[in-house]
């Protein structure tokens, strides 16, 4: 029998044994060493060859993976390892690094209880370092430290012990600050910081395949005066024997993370809101295999062999091939096909898997990433909150007209697999607009698109992504029907951002019971009189219903509503999403036999009345920000903050950070395309740099007329502006 039939075997044996899992993912900024880390857990598991482990980037199973040398999909693998005289099952996912390819992580943590946090010696803790902390912990997900590249301190940065172990805690102290930072209003976890005496901490070189920990210390005998000695001998191969980084990360994993049952009855109440009483929320509380089925789909991928394979986490019963389930959000059932595990880029076949396990499952043809699928109808799960928007856009068409309806049906597989991107189609165009993070997100689809589909694709250049929000509390204003029989008074008013922020992430939602939602607005500073009348929330805008009494408004809403969401997807300025209104419905005269108010005379008064009331609350344009950091030697400092504060930006801090200098600041999007080759050639390609998505500001008023005449331009809109807008 085969090595990788015996470890599938053996990972079958264990899945019944939820005491026995833990479910982890491992994440980090970019180039921190993610991918490496991973190899070397998968050679010490036995699953690629020692020598290659490091080299092999064995979970980028993706042809562009490789060739750039980052990790773009979250990959998932099966392993076990001896702790403790027991064997474990460790499902692992690897996740991306780079600030485009976030929303993988975010779906990673919904499916994982444990994160291996990796962060590299030399540059320390970084925003995407943040980003992904914040992920793990907003999902209830708990962290543990590796710091990797120990061996560029000792031999590129020549420190000794002392320097070595100053630097080091400096990196644990910044990540625990972090930690602090986000845990201090979660009553459900305890102090989830990490300690190296505790063992919470690891270091190592992945690359060269060495770790350790306080407890491989005490077992090997080994400090930092050896590693530093054989490390200077170039012994590395000796230091591998002496502390395998596998096992001491292995270890760690086993001992410091929670298992299934340790860690669902703490996470089920933070991402379900369906009955806490019910048989169904007690099942998954105690991780019951012989339950109702219920899986979170956190990805959905394409298999040339197998069509569409749905992975997730399964929260309780035992899913297996032949089941009928249902789907949230759609109609009828979805037969499994079959069930297996991922190993790496391939997908071994199981009869079974239960809960406290990772399935990679097909025949779910109507499940995307986020679904619920369960063997009985359910309260879904929270949908799977993103950190970061879309702000760039580009067009891409077929180049042959023949190749249209293979490319919408791409186009579709594309938005179902990566929640993140939007897609808009125009069936009667053929132009078709892709919506994602930023240009490598968008290059990576495009690329796949042609690559994998083999569809030849002409893509537009890239175009940003705009907001426009009020920015005063602006007043009434009337809204007519075309027949002229029904009226619908509204004004607009700007949210707080603390409002926003908690919309965003889902905190208020008009999914949760309605004292809930009060609670969490109220306590985001909104009054009680207007948090009692909420009638809507659509994106990061609240409906509030002022009205009293008045006849059919019932019957009504559901257009009013429909026309609401019309005109805050497409502002008065230039068609681009509102964000950040708050929406009053003061009174509405409406005609009282209902053939006069259907949705030809609803809809349209209501737009009419809510872009008014917009362009009266001085509706702006907003622009999305990048905050960029920029490591440069000190001799081409000058030159690289030259390059932020020539693309409209502005260099807020400037320090020395071991032998770089370090630059961060903010900057419009639209300013950073080309950022790459233009800081290349300006520092000699001698600066490495970060971005990271910052979310809106409002742009400057002398450009706002400017920049609204191109958008109106290029959607094909009439370039004037409504004679009201007279403020710029």
């Amino acid at each position: 029998m085969g090595r990788r039939k015996k470890i599938v075997q053996e990972c079958e044996r264990l899945m019944d044994k939820p005491e026995n899992i833990r479910n982890i993912a491992i994440a980090a900024h970019v180039d921190h060493g993610k991918t490496t880390l991973s190899d070397n857990l998968l050679a010490g598991a036995g699953m690629i060859s020692e020598d290659t482990a490091g080299h092999q980037l064995a979970m980028d199973t993706e042809e562009d993976e490789q060739e750039r040398g980052i990790t773009i999909d979250a990959a998932n693998v099966s392993m076990t390892h001896e702790y403790d005289e027991k064997n474990h099952l460790i499902n692992l996912i690897d996740t991306p690094g780079h600030v485009d390819f976030g929303g993988d992580v975010t779906r990673a943590m919904r499916a994982v209880d444990g994160a291996l946090v990796v962060v590299d010696a030399v540059e320390g803790a970084m925003p995407q370092t943040e980003t992904v902390l914040r992920q793990a912990l907003r999902e209830g997900v708990k962290p543990a430290l590796f710091i990797n590249k120990v061996d560029r301190l000792i031999s590129e940065l020549q420190e000794g012990p002392q320097e070595m172990q100053q630097r080091l805690m400096a990196v644990i102290r910044d990540v625990n600050e972090l930690i602090r930072g986000m845990t201090e209003e979660m009553d459900d976890v305890g102090d989830w910081r990490v300690s190296v005496e505790e063992g919470t901490v690891a270091f190592g070189s992945a690359l060269y395949k060495w770790g350790v920990s306080m407890p491989s210390m005490q077992e090997t005998g080994m400090d930092f005066g050896d590693i530093i000695e054989l490390e200077r001998a170039d012994e590395r191969e000796e230091l591998h024997e002496r502390t395998p980084l596998s096992d001491v990360v292995l270890d760690m994993v086993c001992e410091h993370f929670p298992n299934p049952i340790d860690a669902q009855p703490r996470r089920i109440p933070r991402i379900w809101r369906g009955d806490a009483e019910s048989e169904l929320a007690e099942q998954m509380r105690l991780v019951d295999d012989e339950g109702e089925v219920v899986l979170m789909v956190t990805d959905i991928s394409m298999d040339p062999h197998a069509g569409e394979i749905a992975t997730g986490r399964v929260f309780s019963g035992t899913i297996e091939k032949g089941q009928e389930l249902y789907v949230s959000g759609t109609a009828g059932k979805n037969r499994v096909q079959s069930v297996g595990i991922f190993m790496g880029g391939e997908r071994e076949e199981v009869e079974h898997v239960p809960a406290g396990n990772i399935a990679a499952v097909t025949g779910l043809r109507d499940a995307i990433a986020g679904s619920t699928v369960s063997s009985v109808e359910m309260t879904p799960f929270e949908s799977i909150e993103h950190i970061s928007e879309p702000v760039i856009t580009k067009s891409v068409e077929a180049k042959s007209m023949d190749d249209l309806p293979k490319l919408i049906e791409t186009l579709r597989q594309v938005s179902k697999e990566d929640p993140t991107i939007r897609i808009e189609i125009n069936e009667d165009t053929g132009e078709h607009l892709i919506s994602g993070q930023g240009e490598l997100h968008l290059e990576v689809i495009t690329q796949r698109i042609e690559r994998n589909q083999g569809i030849p694709v002409i893509t537009g250049e890239p175009i940003v992504v705009f907001r426009e929000q009020p920015t005063r509390a602006g007043d009434v204003v009337e809204g007519i029907s075309p027949n002229r029989h029904n009226r619908f008074y509204i004004s607009v008013e700007p949210l707080s951002q603390d409002i926003v922020d908690i919309l965003k992430l889902g905190e208020a939602s008009m999914d949760m019971p309605e004292l809930e939602r009060r609670e969490a607005l109220q306590e985001a500073g909104m009054d009680k009189d207007t948090s009692q009348n909420v009638e809507h929330i659509y994106g990061t805008n609240i409906l509030i219903d002022d009205t009293k009494g008045i006849q059919h408004l019932n019957e009504t809403m559901e257009l009013v509503i429909e026309g609401l969401e019309e005109a805050l997807d497409d502002g008065p300025l230039a068609a681009e999403p509102v964000q950040g209104a708050l929406i009053r419905l003061h009174d509405a005269k409406l005609h009282e036999d209902a053939i006069h108010r259907g949705p030809a005379q609803v809809i349209p008064a209501t737009r009419q009345a809510v872009h008014g009331a917009l362009i009266d609350a001085e509706v702006r344009l907003l622009e999305p920000i990048q905050n960029v950091r920029i490591d440069v030697p000190n001799e081409h400092m000058g030159p690289a903050s030259g390059e932020i504060q020539g693309r409209r930006g502005r260099v807020d801090d400037m320090y020395q950070e071991g032998d770089l200098m370090v630059v961060e600041g903010v900057a419009p999007v639209s300013e950073m395309l080309g950022f790459s080759s233009d800081i290349r050639s300006a520092t000699e390609g001698r600066a490495s740099w970060n971005t990271e998505n910052a979310g809106f500001q409002v742009m400057a008023d002398n450009l706002q007329g400017e920049t609204i005449t191109e958008i109106r331009e290029r959607k094909g809109m009439k370039t004037e502006l409504p004679p009201s807008v007279d403020y710029f």
